[in-house]
């Protein structure tokens, strides 16, 4: 009867361990995935991520949300596009806007008028081609925030850390299921070849 016991527990125990294996293996899994959508891809694209910080741009992109920004050459700019550009050309500050309309003047000179989702006007300056920053690529919610804490050089350290301890932590998750189940093997076969007392 012990015997029948035994068994019980370990699968009992197996079980969850299996659980929170798979547990682990998916919250892992999540973190990857966030770290290639805001590290990497931007990264190897030359993209910027940036993040929404007001109202302007609600439902699309709400505060917190993280934008990666993709360099455009001006002439391949669009109506609908979502629009990064310096809200006075030459300085850091930037906004995206949604583009409403494009104009080109006698001279040729083109010219962009924005709105934000949200808002009930068009923005009061047209946007001209020299503070255009790029467009919308994709957006990660909620991610925006976690991006202004960190910052460029503090992201620059906390990357490579990161992705060290991922890759370490996903080595020992696979070499715990291999012994877990190399135990669960050898505890099955000693009861098999034990005998139960009835």
């Amino acid at each position: 009867m012990s015997g029948r016991r035994n068994v019980k527990a370990t699968r009992t125990r197996g079980l969850l361990y299996y659980l929170g294996l798979g547990a682990s293996a998916g919250v892992l899994a999540f973190l990857v995935l966030v770290g290639v959508l805001v590290i990497v891809i931007p990264a190897v694209s030359g993209s910027t991520p940036m993040t929404i910080l007001t109202q302007s741009m609600i439902p699309t992109y709400p505060p917190g949300t993280l934008v990666i920004v993709k360099p455009i050459d001006p002439q391949q700019v669009r109506i609908g596009d979502a629009l990064t550009y310096q809200i006075e050309s030459g300085k850091p500050e930037v906004v995206t806007h949604r583009v409403i309309s494009i104009d080109t003047s006698s001279n040729g000179d083109i010219t962009y008028t924005t709105k934000g989702d949200n808002n009930a006007l068009a923005d009061e300056k047209p946007v001209m081609p020299v503070q255009i920053k790029g467009t919308v690529w994709y957006s990660v919610p909620f991610i925006g925030y976690v991006n202004n804490v960190i910052g460029s050089d503090t992201r620059a350290i906390i990357v490579p850390v990161l992705a060290t301890g991922l890759f370490l932590y996903a080595g020992y998750a696979f070499a715990s299921g291999l012994a877990a189940s190399a135990r669960k093997r050898r505890r099955a076969q000693q009861a098999d070849e034990s005998p139960v007392a009835n």
